[in-house]
């Protein structure tokens, strides 16, 4: 009986080690469409005011990126701060990708 408790012991300490794992939170990736609606003005306008870190430089080149190529990542990070973003920007009338994981 006694070999029996301290065989499980080790599978009991097993498992409580990987429920205090750390695991890296979701990052999700923030996705502006192209549209024929919204200004290069407003696009960028949004992004330096939304989008944590970001430069008016780089708002115009992602505007372009996003009127040239159809879309562009705007941002990528944990999944809260995706879907607030992602909240903020749409309401601003931006047309916004589903969030997808990074």
């Amino acid at each position: 009986m006694v070999r029996e408790l301290t065989s499980a012991a080790p599978a009991q300490q097993r498992s409580r080690e990987q429920l205090l794992e750390r695991r890296p939170y979701p990052r999700f990736k923030v996705v502006v469409l192209d549209d024929d609606v919204n200004t290069f003005v407003h696009v960028v306008d949004c992004l330096v005011r939304y989008v944590p870190a970001m430069t008016p430089d780089r708002a115009w080149e992602l505007a372009h990126q996003i009127d040239g190529q159809g879309a562009a990542v705007v941002w990528v990070g944990p999944q809260e701060q995706a879907e607030l973003i992602h909240q903020q920007l749409g309401g601003e009338g931006l047309t916004m990708a589903p969030l997808e994981p990074a």
